[in-house]
């Protein structure tokens, strides 16, 4: 008798059985290289005839791995791309949180620089620079036409020189993120009399 626990007879191996856990079904693994059993004449046997494969058979088998592969690989982008739509998201909300909380910090600064403090002049541009870089964009400007969307009119004053109303006098700036818009830009509207 042999001292190797995986010969059954002399020259013959058992197959590796390995249980996964996940199944029911043990999964056995056998050798590729099949030694020739003797048959009862002596005469050496190959494979059997009926495990040889199909062409067309084996074809099937390659387009329907092919398609799974093909499946599982446009998940895996869509994955990826939801992963970055995602991320870019949660991002442009921590961006747009942190702005809003420096918004009255900004607003003291402009109103310091209004009265002529040369230090608060060169703290509101260096403010003003690196919050851009964040990307906030000033809303609202004289002459501008007013736009109910991203300005709040404080004050209306008739004029008879134009059509339409426009920003005559910036009291708040507004401020946006990309399309966001943290606060609209509180102005005095200059416009046509109204009717009556």
């Amino acid at each position: 008798m042999s001292k190797d626990p995986h010969l059954r007879h002399e020259g013959e191996r058992s197959p590796v059985v390995m249980r996964d856990v996940r199944r029911t079904v043990p999964v056995v693994l056998r050798s590729r290289r099949r030694q020739d059993v003797s048959g009862p004449d002596g005469v050496g046997q190959g494979r059997p005839d009926s495990d040889r494969a199909d062409p067309a058979r084996l074809r099937a088998q390659i387009a329907d791995l092919t398609e799974d592969l093909q499946r599982v690989k446009a998940e895996y982008d869509n994955y990826r791309k939801r992963v970055r739509r995602d991320r870019l998201a949660v991002r442009e909300i921590a961006v747009v949180n942190v702005l809003t909380g420096l918004l009255p910090v900004l607003d003291v600064v402009e109103a310091a620089r209004r009265q002529g403090d040369d230090a608060a002049e060169v703290l509101f541009d260096v403010l003003e620079e690196r919050l851009a870089a964040l990307g906030l964009r000033t809303v609202g400007a004289a002459g501008e036409p007013f736009d109910p969307n991203t300005h709040e009119a404080i004050d209306y004053c008739a004029s008879g020189t134009g059509r339409e109303a426009v920003c005559a006098e910036v009291l708040r700036h507004g401020y946006r993120v990309g399309d966001r818009l943290l606060r609209p830009a509180q102005v005095s509207v200059a416009g046509p009399a109204p009717a009556g």
